[in-house]
């Protein structure tokens, strides 16, 4: 290539050269140079002019023959030229084997571009979400799928949990996640879980089914235990103990069916709508004395601290969570320790939050403690008589409120459940009310 730049600059010199000589016989040497530089200059626009029509003709053949650096020019933009089109063949194909992969998946899949248009969908899209590719390409989603659920998810932005939504023809149900890529584009992915949520909803109604029906013969068996007792009183002791020891596991079972039972309520009936005022100082206190009279035989010291707020939500609902922890601390809490039910206001969110001072829990536990039948340790749990229920109700109660719960603990130095409820569910007294603008 610098063979050929040299080349055209040493025919550009002598072009000029011999303008001048020639012009120079007359007397007028400059006059000759100037000339000299015109002609080249000339040449090298009908060059240019050339190069322009070739490239305006999309660069096909044929390639004009300029002569110097301008082939030069011409080879390395034809080489990329071919370079070009065999990685667009290259990614075309790619692009073609991917479609084509994303055609035959099961799962649903639709591309987002901005303001949420669809751009592409495969065919299990028009199944799950009930989408027609050719009408509905370029369309805003949100105008096709009309479940306020969705519009509300998307909208949200916050899409690390997946959202479960009815299909396009019942009873099928869909769950769907969204995925942000590229600028401002989404991929929306929606997977078939009818049989999934089948399978859920007979387990739940064949817990709920079981528990019912057990609830009777349990209060039989507890009823004739109490007599038993009452008639081998005084008598030998092996035989009360034996008594004793069933009563104590008949009334394990009791409590486990109606632990059965409030989980199954809450997953299978919708949420009320959560309008009550919740009294929490009142609330606190009958927690405390709950705590108190559990831990009778303990000597647990019980305090308690709130502020001025209260909730919006369930009653019912909330002394059955709260009430689920507390049991937790005076069961986990040794003779002498102390239990603290704490109620605030931090960053504009209500903390309810039950600190004891037990045996601690160990990291690698906390993830699972909401899990039904989660055991630290199955030996202290049967110990303490746990049914391995309870942290599941608190989470769905949580759940129902807008609410989350934050776990920590150290071993040997005790346990703190925080239920974090939104600013949306705070009530404020009065006093504690922003003054009016």
């Amino acid at each position: 290539m610098y063979r050929e730049l040299y080349r055209d600059l040493w025919m550009a010199l002598v072009i000029a050269a011999v303008g001048g000589l020639s012009a120079a016989i007359v007397g007028l040497p400059l006059v000759g140079v100037a000339a000299g530089l015109g002609l080249v200059a000339v040449l090298l626009f009908i060059k240019l002019a050339r190069l322009h029509l070739w490239l305006a003709r999309g660069r096909r053949p044929p390639i004009p023959e300029l002569g110097g650096l301008w082939d030069e020019v011409i080879r390395e933009i034809h080489k990329q030229d071919r370079d070009s089109a065999r990685h667009k063949e290259h990614l075309t194909g790619l692009f073609d084997r991917l479609q084509a992969a994303a055609s035959v998946m099961p799962d649903a899949m639709v591309v987002l571009a901005r303001h949420d248009a669809i751009e592409w969908a495969n065919p299990p899209a028009e199944r799950l979400l009930g989408l027609r590719i050719e009408r509905d390409t370029g369309a805003r989603i949100v105008h096709l799928i009309r479940d306020p659920a969705f519009g509300a998810y998307l909208a949200a932005g916050d899409y690390h949990e997946p959202l479960i939504l009815k299909g396009p023809v019942e009873p099928m149900a869909v769950t769907l996640q969204i995925i942000p890529f590229g600028a401002n584009e989404k991929l929306v992915m929606a997977r078939d879980i009818t049989h999934v949520k089948r399978l859920e909803d007979m387990r739940q109604h064949f817990v709920a089914d079981v528990s019912h029906e057990l609830r009777t013969p349990l209060t039989v068996l507890h009823g004739f235990l109490e007599t038993f007792a009452d008639l081998f009183e005084g008598q030998d002791s092996e035989v009360r103990s034996s008594i004793a020891l069933m009563r104590e596991q008949v009334e394990r079972m009791r409590r486990l069916v109606d632990d059965l039972l409030a989980l199954s309520r809450l997953e299978t009936t919708p949420a009320r709508a959560h309008d009550e005022i919740v009294d929490m100082s009142a609330l606190l206190k009958g927690l405390a004395d709950i705590a108190t009279v559990l831990g009778a035989d303990r000597g647990h010291r019980i305090e308690i601290e709130s502020c001025g707020a209260d909730l919006v939500g369930n009653v019912e609902e909330l002394r059955s969570a709260f009430t689920n922890l507390v049991q937790n601390a005076v069961r986990h809490t040794p003779p002498g320790g102390s239990i603290r039910l704490t109620w605030r206001m931090d960053s504009g969110e209500g903390r309810f939050a039950v600190a004891d001072s037990g045996e601690g829990i160990a990291e690698r536990h906390i993830p699972f403690l909401t899990q039904r039948f989660y055991r630290v340790d199955s030996d202290r749990s049967r110990a303490s008589g746990g049914t391995g229920l309870g942290l599941a109700i608190v989470a769905k109660v949580l759940l129902r409120h807008d609410a989350r719960l934050v776990v920590e603990s150290t071993l040997g130095r005790g346990s703190t459940f925080t239920c974090v409820f939104p600013s949306s569910r705070l009530k404020l007294h009065p006093a504690l009310s922003p003054p009016a603008v």
